[in-house]
């Protein structure tokens, strides 16, 4: 039986944001320096990628760069070579061409900036996202089209939850965005790894309930924000949170890994 047997979490950049953004009217006065991670999924088969990163040519483009984020009054995002996709996937071995899935958490820019790599991949998204972010979405709403708007894509859009294999698991937590997802995995060692993506940024979020900056859905949100946490207790899992600065600097980034 197909199972997972690793996970790597890809440290891909900072985003620097008002503390706000992550904490529903909390934190006003204080600027964050925030991780982008997405997180690699060993199978016995095949590997799962679960988010894309950024893309840091939308910040390296001076044009981009204007465009994106300083028109708009935000701060770039801060991508060193160390934290490129491509690279660390050649630190730990792998090509990405070896990647036959890509779930996409949702369309914000921080979560699709690789998709470019993986268009041989099955990229899967709530069908609901997938159309805000071809019809509705504006850069206004963090979502850069051209990072993820290509011909040849090859979009697996679903509703609701879908496991793609047993024990990696896709979660609908719609609220932050309208198809936001989340995952879970189970792995043989270190058991249920959460990987909320935006459905909370911040171990804040689970511990007080707190809902995130942005929601399109205030009860969605709070009950994503239940569901997940319910699963880590229930589970005696952990957290992998894809924002959260201070759980970072205890996470095994790879080349290292969770089995």
């Amino acid at each position: 039986m197909t199972q997972a047997r690793r996970l790597y979490v890809l440290l891909c950049g900072y985003e620097i944001l008002p503390k706000t953004v992550s904490t529903r009217d909390r934190g006003a006065r204080y600027i964050m320096a925030e991780p982008i991670c997405a997180y690699l999924i060993q199978t016995s088969s095949s590997y799962v990628l679960f988010d894309a990163g950024f893309n840091s040519y939308n910040v390296k483009d001076p044009l981009r760069r204007a465009e994106y984020f300083s028109r708009r009054g935000s701060y770039p995002p801060v991508v060193e070579h160390q934290h490129e996709m491509l690279y660390q996937l050649d630190q730990i071995g792998v090509k990405p061409e070896q990647i036959g899935d890509v779930v996409i958490s949702h369309s914000h820019f921080d979560h699709t900036g690789n998709l470019k790599h993986f268009r041989h991949a099955r990229v899967t998204m709530q069908r609901r996202e997938h159309e805000f972010a071809m019809n509705e979405a504006t850069p206004d709403h963090a979502v850069i089209r051209t990072d993820f708007d290509f011909p040849d894509m090859k979009w697996h859009l679903i509703d609701g939850d879908w496991e793609i294999v047993p024990g990696v698991e896709v979660l609908s937590t719609r609220g932050h965005m309208p198809g936001h997802q989340s995952m879970t995995v189970t792995l043989p060692k270190t058991g249920v790894k959460v990987m909320p993506a935006d459905a909370g940024d911040l171990l804040e979020n689970y511990e007080q309930e707190i809902l995130p900056g942005q929601s399109v859905d205030d009860d969605a949100a709070r009950a994503a924000i239940r569901r997940l946490k319910h699963i880590v207790d229930s589970t005696h899992g952990e957290f992998l949170l894809t924002h959260d600065p201070v759980l970072i600097q205890s996470t095994r980034l790879a080349p290292e890994y969770y089995d």
